[in-house]
């Protein structure tokens, strides 16, 4: 797999160290990664509004202006995926990652051990949460989590991805429908729902768990329950 990790330290000399370990963990777990280093909470936001898609996030706690619990904050706000590992010379603040749902505190100084065992969870659940679509659209190149995907629609040649935005891209429904998983199920030739979402059916509708209401085409109903079923 390949992992995009960011380094978040005000401190040059352990940037540098944290970033060394996350390369020797990647070499031998068998990964390969893109490691980006960034000195202050504000310049790995600045960078991260142009393109938000780290995986995982190694995180110091205490920095300048901003400092890392506020960051993670932020950056949870629009992304749910991300693993978020603080890296702290301090107890304290243990207790404020369940707002971000940290996935592990590491006292400095980090022992290499530890740090290649809570990689090797996130991978873990970056693996489970799962894998990532890009689509080309409006001239960039966008990236959308599966997991992250309600539904998806076709207008002519176009379809429409409903996930956390949505996204328009030329493509066909057949195209999407070879790329998604088990988890999703053709709706005629109109739309691909995400079944674990499903809160109700009718003979005509769709209802998802957000209220979402998706028509249901003539002789679909005991399809789409059949398959709910099939999902266990």
């Amino acid at each position: 797999m390949n992992y995009r990790i960011a380094v978040c330290d005000d401190s040059d000399a352990d940037r540098q160290y944290i970033a060394a370990l996350a390369a020797r963990w990647a070499g031998g777990a068998g990964h390969t990664a893109q490691i980006a280093v960034f000195s202050s909470a504000e310049e790995f936001l600045f960078r991260y509004a142009e393109k938000s898609d780290y995986d995982i996030l190694l995180l110091d706690i205490e920095m300048g202006e901003m400092d890392g619990v506020t960051m993670a904050k932020k950056l949870r706000r629009e992304n749910d995926a991300v693993q978020i590992v603080f890296i702290t010379g301090y107890s304290d603040y243990i207790s404020e990652g369940y707002e971000v749902a940290a996935l592990h505190y590491l006292m400095k100084p980090v022992r290499e051990e530890k740090l290649c065992s809570v990689l090797d969870r996130a991978a873990e659940r970056l693996s489970r949460n799962e894998k990532v679509l890009y689509f080309e659209t409006g001239g960039e190149m966008v990236r959308v989590p599966v997991y992250q995907i309600r539904y998806a629609e076709v207008f002519g040649n176009y379809v429409t991805i409903h996930a956390r935005t949505d996204i328009t891209v030329k493509m066909t429904l057949g195209e999407l429908e070879k790329r998604l998983d088990g988890r999703f199920y053709r709706v005629g030739r109109s739309a691909i729902v995400d079944l674990t979402r499903i809160g109700r059916v009718t003979r005509t509708e769709i209802r998802l768990n957000d209220g979402t209401v998706i028509p249901l085409p003539r002789g679909a109903y005991d399809g789409i329950n059949r398959a709910i079923i099939d999902m266990g």
